[in-house]
């Protein structure tokens, strides 16, 4: 039986410009990402806030893919929290043109007593105060991951490493890496930050794929090859969603766990960066995904097409 997964963090309504298109006040944020993704594989607890002005469409998004939203919190009189960036012809690189916090600006995360006993915590991107606060909450959790930023290692880094002193498992991209560790290679960097607690680092790097290191293991996963990309947003909290959806789904985290579930991660982005907000995924049905899980299966295999 799938594993329920608490997933902490934010959800949002972006404004997002590509060379491809534009999207406003679409559904985003960090925790909407995750939990979509990660509600098509195994049963999803979702904590966040909105304000009163967030749509009832965009929660009945959430809500027929069965994510529990018990914990989502709603600010009467309050806004929800707001971004608005653009892509340029670098689609690895989002700018930011403007943030408003809003109600999440003094989010206080409560877990439901319900939630507390969550086998597996997904701590998305937010203060690393917070995801201490969830930690604190929640009663012995079979696995802990958690996602952060360059803007917390620049100016929350102490509570980021006190942090990461509790996690199984840092998913990070490639640029925060560096910043965490200030080295350029990413094997370097992978090795400073298992000496800060993690026994894992799964490392984001966009249309290059993903790596992954422990102590003793290292595993690198090309991106899908695709031939048009749309929107990159949440590319890398869907990947997430799907990496940990898959762990929950099969309820073993070994190396040939990850390593699968990896995969499935990088299924799920592939779709989301197709078309803005969640629709890309939304549109992608059961037997489109296991298509592009056997391709990659296919595409990574030494020994030539797997049957």
């Amino acid at each position: 039986m799938p594993h329920p997964i608490l997933c902490v963090g934010s959800v949002a309504l972006d404004t997002i410009e590509t060379p491809f298109g534009k999207a406003r006040d679409a559904l985003g944020g960090s925790a909407t990402y995750f939990s979509y993704s990660a509600s098509l594989l195994s049963p999803v607890r979702l904590v966040a806030v909105v304000g009163a002005d967030f749509p009832r469409e965009h929660v009945e998004v959430l809500r027929k893919r069965k994510v529990d939203l018990s914990g989502l919190q709603v600010a009467a009189g309050g806004r929800t929290f707001r971004w608005q960036g653009k892509f340029g012809e670098n689609l690895n690189e989002a700018i930011t043109l403007r943030t408003d916090l809003n109600v999440f600006e003094t989010f206080r995360p409560h877990i439901p007593e319900k939630f507390r006993d969550s086998p597996i915590v997904f701590l998305a991107n937010i203060d690393p105060e917070l995801q201490m606060e969830v930690l604190s909450q929640v009663r012995r959790p079979k696995l802990v991951l958690c996602d952060t930023m360059n803007l917390w290692i620049e100016i929350k880094l102490g509570a980021l490493r006190k942090l990461l002193r509790k996690v199984d498992v840092l998913t990070i991209n490639e640029g925060e890496a560096r910043l965490l560790t200030g080295k350029l290679n990413l094997a370097a960097c992978a090795r400073d930050i298992l000496k800060m607690g993690p026994g894992r680092v799964v490392i984001k790097r966009g249309e290059y794929g993903a790596t992954m290191f422990t102590r003793s293991e290292f595993f690198a996963l090309p991106a899908y090859p695709l031939e048009e990309i749309r929107d990159p947003t949440g590319a890398g909290d869907t990947f997430a969603g799907g990496l940990v959806g898959d762990l929950a789904r099969n309820g073993r985290f070994g190396e040939d766990a990850f390593r699968r579930a990896m995969i499935r991660g990088s299924v799920h982005a592939s779709f989301i960066v197709e078309d803005f907000s969640l629709q890309g995924l939304r549109r992608a049905g059961p037997a489109a995904r296991a298509r592009r899980y056997r391709d990659f299966l296919c595409f990574t295999s030494v020994g030539g097409r797997l049957r």
